[in-house]
């Protein structure tokens, strides 16, 4: 089973794709988590990403893809994956799709967490990302048990710099703004889902596998 997790910086997306890996035996693929350790691991796809990033500019859609496709490709992901971060764009969607056509595989299902506006800049605002594992807290929905430090790892927990004041709202308006076209692809296949993702992690998990139910059993 293919799944793409669709939501806004903040949703919970991270949060829910691990736990749908783990509820269905599925690879979890971040594409961030990729694209980090690519780079730091000087691997093929990050020496040409590197390219980019080093002058600042966005990796190209075909790099982007390859990467993802490669990790679909690997034996750990034969049961199926949740991709999570990827596709952002319609180009993106859409050059997946075919690549994985190439390859006898598709996309099942495509779930879009819908978070409120309020409660997206509520939960950015407050939160903290641990610097070894980026693993996510927040002031009070999640917070460490010492200030400042990951519970998991020990290492420092900051505050990125796109989570603050006005860079929020053009995340939340880029994100909004490439969003909807990606959604209308997949919904005009009959493949896209929608949970309310403002309730609690658990609420919105319960959500989430009843949606999914169908496309399982």
């Amino acid at each position: 089973m293919n799944i793409i997790l669709i939501g806004a910086q903040g949703s919970g997306k991270g949060t829910q794709a691990d736990l749908l890996s783990q509820a269905f035996g599925v690879r979890h693929i971040a594409t961030g988590d990729l694209f980090r350790q690519a780079l730091q691991e000087k691997t093929k796809f990050g020496l040409q990403a590197q390219v980019y990033t080093d002058r600042g500019e966005l990796v190209p859609d075909e790099i982007t893809v390859a990467m993802v496709l490669h990790c679909i490709e690997e034996p750990e992901s034969a049961h199926g994956v949740v991709l999570d971060g990827f596709p952002r764009t319609l180009a993106q969607a859409q050059a997946l799709d075919n690549e994985l056509q190439h390859i006898g595989r598709q996309i099942d299902a495509t779930v879009y967490l819908n978070v409120s506006r309020d409660e997206l800049l509520s939960r950015l605002a407050g939160r903290y990302i641990c610097r070894a594992h980026q693993h996510v807290y927040h002031v009070k929905f999640r917070p460490p048990k010492v200030t400042g430090v990951c519970d998991l790892d020990g290492s420092e927990l900051y505050q990125r710099s796109d989570d603050i004041g006005e860079a929020i709202e053009r995340r939340l308006n880029i994100f909004f703004h490439e969003t909807m076209q990606v959604l209308d692809y997949y919904r005009e296949q009959q493949k896209l889902k929608e949970v309310d993702a403002d309730p609690s992690v658990k609420q919105v998990q319960a959500a989430l596998l009843s949606q999914l139910a169908g496309n399982i059993f």
